[in-house]
């Protein structure tokens, strides 16, 4: 294995591995650090955790339990991967998991940069913004476990590091990678957050950190890491081989975000069936897995279930029941719908919401996903056995007709 990745959530990671599987590199993403040795023909191993949300402690405890077993595989090269939004709070997670991956590594000069050009995510004077939005008005200062207020990164990060930050302005980066490397040389901080506008800006930044042992961002920066590799002679140039699976599909959706809510708005428009959870009922049990799966399951077509409601009606029943409490039901409830489906018949999967899918992973039990082809910009197609395909799709992503362009793509 010459590239070892952590992922902070299970969409991320396969979002990142599609990067890495379009740019040539044989990739497997494993939920969770696995137990076993890698497959000696992987090339890139992303091991994705649920730790977005979790407490600092146990976060960065499982990032450092990846990282072992990465370095165990001789990965030459370590990537901390997190969401192109930047999603944390002023507490962590990201700050605290990269300052324990840099100790463990003794590593200097780790660059910041979670830009995603392919889907609107830019970083311009160390500002991040959604399109032509700061990133505090993009939706994402109403994210249910993450409310992002602050698109200044070297501010946000600030607040969960101990070291202070540099910065290398997009006008260095356009001078080239000698320029970047350079520019990182002359950094007085150990981690340091640069802009991208750009694709050419990230395959720049790839290449300026070829020799680096430890970089974070999006998956965006992982599209000049590849060619590194590949200029020393080190990659395999057969592709892993691509099969759709036939059978039955269904959707399922937890995310709150604008994207997957009008993702859902028009999925019922074009008359495909679907069946709205309301979160009050699975707080009082009212709404069941088994009355879910049973519903999809009795459907033709392309079935969605899903939770994705207002902004302010999740906050509702937050305060009444409390965040995490409602986050873990709603997992619970989806990791549970999910394995009856697939205990039924259904072959093609499709998720929504970084959190709804890392649960739904974990309630299947699967430890391997072998990356395909790409379905929408940071969304690909996933095998995840012998007769399961599946597509984690982040919030944010996907274009509106995002369910049914899935459930086509998966059948190959």
């Amino acid at each position: 294995m010459l590239l070892g990745c952590i992922g902070d959530d299970f969409t991320g990671s396969s979002d990142l591995g599609n990067t890495l599987v379009k740019a040539g590199m044989r990739t497997v993403q494993y939920s969770g650090t696995p137990s076993a040795p890698a497959a000696p023909d992987v090339e890139a191993g992303i091991v994705a955790l649920k730790s977005r949300t979790l407490p600092v402690a146990e976060a960065v405890r499982l990032s450092l339990e990846a990282l072992d077993w990465l370095r165990a595989q001789g990965c030459r090269q370590f990537l901390f991967k997190y969401c192109s939004t930047f999603d944390s709070t002023p507490q962590g997670n990201i700050g605290p998991v990269a300052e324990a991956l840099s100790d463990a590594l003794n590593a200097d000069r780790v660059i910041f940069c979670p830009a995603f050009p392919a889907t609107g995510r830019t970083v311009f004077q160390g500002h991040l913004f959604v399109g032509d939005r700061l990133l505090s008005e993009s939706g994402m200062e109403n994210h249910p476990l993450t409310p992002m207020t602050d698109p200044d990164l070297r501010r946000w990060l600030g607040l969960q590091i101990r070291d202070g930050l540099g910065h290398i302005p997009a006008g260095t980066v356009w001078q080239g990678a000698d320029a970047v490397r350079a520019a990182l040389s002359a950094q007085g901080h150990r981690f340091v957050v640069t802009d991208a506008i750009r694709d050419e800006d990230l395959v720049t930044l790839g290449q300026a950190v070829a020799d680096q042992l430890l970089l974070t961002g999006g998956s965006g920066i992982a599209l000049g890491l590849p060619g590194n590799f590949r200029a020393r002679g080190l990659l395999s140039s057969d592709a892993l081989p691509w099969r759709g699976q036939a059978g039955r599909a269904a959707a399922l959706s937890g995310s709150c975000s604008r994207a997957t809510r009008g993702q859902v708005a028009r999925h019922i428009a074009d008359g495909h069936p679907a069946s709205g959870i309301d979160p009050e009922a699975v707080m009082a049990g009212t709404a069941t897995a088994a009355d879910a799966a049973r519903w999809a399951l009795s459907q033709d077509g392309l079935p969605l279930v899903y939770s994705s409601a207002d902004p302010d009606a999740v906050r509702a029943v937050q305060g009444r029941h409390g965040t995490k409490a409602v986050a873990a039901r709603l997992d619970a409830f989806f990791a549970e719908t999910a394995r009856l489906l697939v205990t039924g018949g259904v072959t093609r999967l499709i998720t929504a919401g970084g959190e709804t899918s890392g649960a739904v992973v974990e309630g299947l039990g699967i430890g391997a996903l072998e990356i395909g082809p790409e379905i929408d910009p940071g969304v690909p197609a996933i095998r995840a056995g012998e007769n399961l395909v599946l597509a984690l799709k982040s919030g944010n992503f996907g274009a509106e007709e995002f369910f049914a362009k899935a459930a086509e793509r998966l059948a190959g």
